[in-house]
C-alpha cells in the first residue's frame, strides 16, 4: 500500500454555513508536490434510511433538490445532531420527514460521495417495525409520502425521478442484508 502524502500546509479559501473550502499542499512519497482542493464538512455527520413497512414496502420521500433545482424521490436522511447517535438521528429524521418512527434500527454501512473531494459521509440505516410517529422538522414544506415495494427496486432505480447515486446504493444493501436473513 503505498504512503499517504504529507500534508505541507492546509489553508482555508472559503466557507459557509455547513461548508468549507480548504487547500492542501501535499508532499507525495516520489518527493512530487501538489495543491488540492477538498470540501470539509462541518458537523456530526448525516444518515439515510431504508424504511420498510410490515409489507416490505420502501417509504420514500419527494422533496425539493436546490443543486438539481427539482424535486426528487429519495430515502429519509438528514444531519446528526450533537449528542446524537447515527441511529437516534435516523429515528428522529424518520418521525420529522415520514411521520413514523421505527423500533427496529439496524446500521448497514458508511458511504461516502466524491471522496477525492470531499470528506462528506452518510451512515445508511436499515428500519423496519415502523409505527406512526411524528416530529416538528425543519423542511420548509410537507414532504410527500411514496410508498414504493421493495421487490420492485430495479424498477426504482431506473426511475429518473429517483436518481441520488447513495440512495440506490443504500437500497440495494438493504435488499442484500435483508436476502442474507
Amino acid at each position: 500500500m503505498p504512503r499517504k502524502p504529507e500534508i505541507l500546509k492546509l489553508t482555508p479559501t472559503t466557507e459557509s454555513r455547513l461548508f468549507q473550502v480548504e487547500a492542501m499542499d501535499l508532499r507525495f512519497s516520489n518527493g512530487a508536490e501538489r495543491r488540492f482542493e477538498r470540501l470539509v464538512t462541518r458537523g456530526h455527520g448525516a444518515v439515510m434510511v431504508v424504511a420498510l413497512d410490515d409489507a416490505d414496502n420502501l417509504q420514500l420521500i419527494r422533496e425539493y433538490a436546490a443543486g438539481l433545482d427539482r424535486y426528487v424521490l429519495t430515502l429519509p436522511k438528514g444531519l446528526i445532531d450533537a449528542g446524537e447517535t447515527p441511529l437516534e438521528a435516523a429515528n428522529r429524521e424518520l418521525q420529522e420527514e415520514i411521520g413514523f418512527g421505527a423500533r427496529t434500527l439496524e446500521p448497514l454501512r458508511q458511504l461516502c460521495s466524491a471522496p477525492n473531494y470531499m470528506g462528506h459521509t452518510i451512515d445508511v440505516i436499515l428500519a423496519r417495525d415502523l409505527y406512526p410517529s411524528r416530529l416538528e422538522g425543519d423542511e420548509p414544506e410537507p414532504l410527500e409520502l411514496v410508498t414504493w415495494p421493495l421487490a420492485r427496486i430495479d424498477e426504482l432505480a431506473m426511475n429518473e425521478e429517483f436518481s441520488e447515486g447513495r440512495a440506490i446504493a443504500a437500497l440495494y444493501l438493504a435488499r442484500q442484508r435483508l436476502a442474507s436473513r
